[in-house]
């Protein structure tokens, strides 16, 4: 039965699947015919709105004589999936950006993103997160506030599991000094990030104004890594939710903005006295 609304892993395996045959030199007939299906079937797969199983996940892969087995394996597990994660309780709730964005975090192998105007998601505080959500327009209600807030919040599980992802957090000074409620809210949510800096899986690195320009300095950027290097995502933030990335010169081209911001961030240690020094100016 076809799907009603595939989330974007869901849309991602079926386009891989489309890369896979057009790799091959195959259009949607001939993949059909050899397959022996309706070339709806390969259409539908395709498109995120069938589910596929592994086996024919990997006939397809022999049809399209894919030998990388890394990747078919990794395709395999994305269409063996069947457990709902804990962010589908919140569709229909909020945006489907906002539940992709969740999805992402939760199949990483690792996390590099910058951010310019916020501190990351994954290491806010409930009353900064609450106080930078109040400031949409319009206004969310009460229930909005909550709901987004809940989501919010759960996100940041993903850094205490057993197996978390590495996570590379670049936070542009500009970010810092925004107080978003006040500075009693600001000051816990620096001596939060110094916290996170400290787990095993987190660097925090700061990017200082004195750094200068850097590259996409408008955008607030997330690379996600997956288990193989065909499956990475870059997620760009937008007014209108957030943008999925998963072109072959996309990127490359994110994976090298992301490594000369980097390459301008101070270290982490320094970057633990910076924090320290702007909190005691609050």
């Amino acid at each position: 039965m076809p799907r009603t609304a595939p989330t974007a892993r869901q849309r991602r395996l079926g386009a891989e699947l489309r890369k896979l045959r057009e790799h091959a030199g195959m259009n949607v007939a001939q993949a059909a015919q050899q397959l022996g299906v309706d070339r709806t079937r390969i259409s539908n797969t395709e498109a995120g709105r069938f589910g596929v199983s592994d086996e024919r996940v990997r006939a397809l892969a022999e049809i399209y004589a894919c030998g990388d087995q890394a990747y078919v394996d990794a395709l395999v597990a994305m269409a063996t999936e069947r457990v709902k994660g804990w962010w589908e309780e919140y569709r229909g709730k909020l945006s489907a950006s906002a539940l992709d964005l969740a999805e992402l975090e939760h199949h990483a192998a690792s996390l590099r993103l910058v951010q310019i105007m916020h501190i990351p998601g994954l290491l806010q505080t409930e009353d900064y997160a609450r106080a930078v959500f109040s400031t949409a327009e319009p206004e969310p209600t009460p229930a909005q506030l909550r709901c987004r807030l809940s989501h919010r919040l759960r996100r940041r599980d993903v850094l205490d599991r057993e197996d978390p992802p590495q996570c590379t957090f670049l936070i542009h000074e500009a970010a810092l000094r925004l107080q978003f409620g006040g500075t009693k809210v600001a000051l816990r949510q620096l001596e939060y990030v110094v916290e996170a800096s400290e787990r095993d899986n987190v660097t925090v690195r700061v990017v200082p104004f004195s750094a200068g320009g850097f590259p996409n300095a408008g955008t607030s950027t997330t690379y996600v890594t997956g288990p193989v290097p065909q499956l990475d995502t870059v997620q760009l933030d937008s007014p209108n939710g957030s943008a999925l990335l998963d072109a072959e010169t996309y990127l490359a081209n994110y994976a090298r903005v992301l490594d000369r911001t980097e390459a301008m961030a101070l270290s982490p240690d320094e970057t633990r006295d910076f924090v320290h020094d702007i909190a005691h100016q609050l």
